[in-house]
């Protein structure tokens, strides 16, 4: 069975939700998640995961940093 795939428009909202948290702007950030749909956010979830990381891990590094690696 594939994985499930992660909608472009799901990946500009995940983009805009570390862009938003490396920025400080944590409801930004929610708000941008929260337009994610269930199956791209699974596939997120997942691939995440194959990396040893959460969502919410990314989140916060990308607090902790800028934005940068």
């Amino acid at each position: 069975m594939p994985a499930p795939a992660i909608r472009p428009l799901a990946a500009v909202h995940l983009r805009e939700a570390l862009t938003a948290a490396a920025d400080g702007h944590a409801p930004a950030a929610l708000a941008a998640l929260m337009h994610i749909d269930p199956e791209s956010w699974r596939a997120l979830e997942s691939r995440l995961a194959s990396l040893g990381t959460t969502v919410l891990d990314a989140l916060a590094l990308a607090a902790r940093t800028g934005g940068t690696p």
